[in-house]
């Protein structure tokens, strides 16, 4: 199956995953999609080559499901991309704060704004996406609704911001990855790579505190760990885990081994090149 020049996103034009795609490729065309599973799957069928998902948040945390839809997606991570989210108060043409009553917009943007959308008595109605909700408001026809969304998004649906820089930390930030149909590794030793993976461990005791010895004892640096029960049961947990190093390092290799002595599933999701962003943030 041949590449093409498409990049798939979940949401409206105007999404911040819309405004990542622009920043990161913009030589690309962009191919919006319903939902994430429609992202995937338009990758898999090749309507595109690659995919941008956000992952986590630093105010919001996780985005929901994505733990969940990665293992089985078939995709690989090739590469990370942090983005600066700047929130706007979007309205009608000439519409006042005074007149709003409802907010439209994901769910993790309005959790990014929770504490001024309080202070301002606004009620938070959770959309599909930011950039949807913006739309919403273009056709709308009363001034008492608004949407959180980029000022991109206020470009493309001619709304008016109100209030730039909405969300209530100005370190918020969106950790992004781009997803492909195969592996892209980087060159062993061509810089500070990151590999990503999910594992269940075997139902034993201390099964998690044995699987995690092998990286202590090799000295691998683990930025990122969390579990998350599987659907359906209350005591199957999945672990989605980011460390330092590259796959084929040898110290690597060595707590890989360990871990899958106690594990009774292991899906590396991918092994990327580290977004020099990371040391910043």
């Amino acid at each position: 199956m041949q590449d093409n020049n498409f990049i798939s996103f979940q949401g409206e034009y105007g999404a911040n995953s819309h405004l990542a795609c622009k920043n990161v490729f913009p030589e690309m065309e962009v191919l919006p999609c319903d939902t994430f599973e429609d992202v995937f799957d338009s990758v898999r069928s090749g309507k595109s080559s690659l995919a941008m998902i956000p992952i986590e948040n630093s105010v919001a945390g996780r985005v929901a499901d994505i733990h969940y839809l990665l293992p089985d997606s078939g995709l690989f991570i090739t590469r990370e991309h942090f983005q600066k989210v700047n929130h706007c108060l979007l309205a009608k043409k000439g519409s006042k704060i005074s007149d709003l009553k409802n907010v439209y917009s994901h769910i993790q943007a309005l959790s990014q704004c929770r504490k001024n959308l309080n202070k301002l008595k606004l009620s938070p109605r959770v959309y599909a996406d930011t950039a949807g909700a913006a739309k919403k408001i273009s056709l709308a026809e009363k001034n008492s609704d608004a949407a959180i969304a980029s000022e991109f998004a206020s470009e493309i649906y001619k709304l008016e911001i109100l209030m730039k820089n909405f969300e209530d930390e100005d370190h918020n930030t969106t950790r992004f990855v781009i997803l492909s149909r195969e592996p892209k590794r980087p060159e062993l030793n061509s810089g500070k790579a990151i590999t990503s993976f999910v594992f269940q461990v075997r139902n034993v005791p201390s099964a998690l505190y044995k699987a995690m010895g092998g990286f202590a004892t090799n000295n691998i640096n683990m930025t990122k760990l969390e579990s998350y029960q599987l659907k359906g049961s209350f005591t199957a947990t999945q672990f989605y885990a980011d460390v330092e190093g590259h796959i084929d390092d040898e110290n690597l290799k060595l707590a890989m081994e360990e871990l899958k002595f106690y594990t009774s599933k292991l899906i590396i999701l991918g092994v990327y090149s580290a977004n020099e962003l990371r040391e910043k943030i």
